[in-house]
């Protein structure tokens, strides 16, 4: 089994490769009546509902593991299917050997990786649903939520119980526990990979804003900046775990969103003022 230091920077890595991952898909016509600027609190009431349950009601633990286990395998497939980088349908098929992978040797880094890539595939399409519901800047706001709650809930202890809680829930007949990313000697929440994927389908959409002219059609490049951003931050922030048992995980995806975001606002800046510019020469 890997070291904790191993563990862990590869967990930080599927991070990245969530961010990167993602591709531009519209909702279908009969979702579009449930876009909604609160689908934005999503993010943070994530980790609000969970913790607050688990911490008053145990076995919703259990509940929760066994929605995953429901939940993970067919949005897993949708996001193999239509919602990746070179998604094609036959892949969708994928999720069968992961899952049976994971079934049959959760204690191996082979079963825990095709978990976690369950895990991980089923939160693009989570994030997929959740950038096409709400409007881009509503829910840059709602990561940025998500990851100062957990950065909260880390530094005052109330977040370790329950999630040592979750992560001990598992369904019957030794059935894949798909509700946390296990590692090696690591772990991550379902939220940890979900910010990410959510990033990474916030970056792959078109921009909005003033910066749409700029990045018409650049939205790959945006991803892959992200991504080596959350690569760069998660590394160096694991780097914490010398001084503290804990990490908020999100907290590396919600910064290296915040770059992303300024970075493209004043490239776009530059450019109108470049064209004011330019006419103004003409004149």
């Amino acid at each position: 089994m890997p070291s904790f230091a191993v563990s862990i920077a590869i967990l930080s890595l599927v991070q990245a490769t969530l961010v990167a991952l993602p591709v531009s898909r519209p909702l279908p016509a009969w979702l579009d009546r449930l876009r909604s600027r609160w689908w934005a609190l999503v993010p943070a009431l994530s980790i609000i509902v969970v913790v607050s349950g688990v911490e008053l009601y145990s076995d919703s633990a259990t509940a929760l593991t066994y929605l995953a286990l429901v939940a993970v395998p067919p949005l897993a497939a949708l996001a193999l299917a239509l919602l990746i980088h070179g998604s094609r349908p036959p892949w969708a098929l994928a999720t069968l050997p992961l899952f049976v992978l994971a079934w049959a040797a959760p204690e191996a880094l082979a079963g825990e990786a095709a978990a976690t890539a369950l895990s991980g595939l089923a939160c693009v399409a989570l994030g997929w649903l959740l950038v096409n519901a709400v409007a881009a800047r509503w829910l840059r706001w709602g990561v940025y939520a998500m990851a100062t709650i957990d950065a909260y809930l880390v530094a005052a202890n109330l977040l370790q119980g329950p999630s040592d809680v979750l992560s001990a829930a598992a369904p019957a007949a030794d059935l894949p526990a798909l509700q946390v990313a296990n590692f090696g000697a690591a772990r991550m929440g379902f939220g940890d990979l979900f910010v990410a994927a959510l990033v990474g389908c916030l970056l792959a959409k078109p921009a909005d804003g003033p910066e749409i002219r700029l990045y018409r059609g650049k939205s790959a490049r945006r991803q892959w900046v992200g991504a080596g951003l959350v690569a760069a931050l998660g590394l160096g922030f694991d780097l914490l775990f010398f001084a503290v048992d804990t990490l908020p995980a999100t907290v590396p995806v919600a910064v290296a969103l915040a770059i992303v975001t300024r970075t493209t606002r004043g490239r776009a800046t530059r450019g109108r003022s470049d064209r004011a510019e330019g006419a103004s020469a003409q004149l």
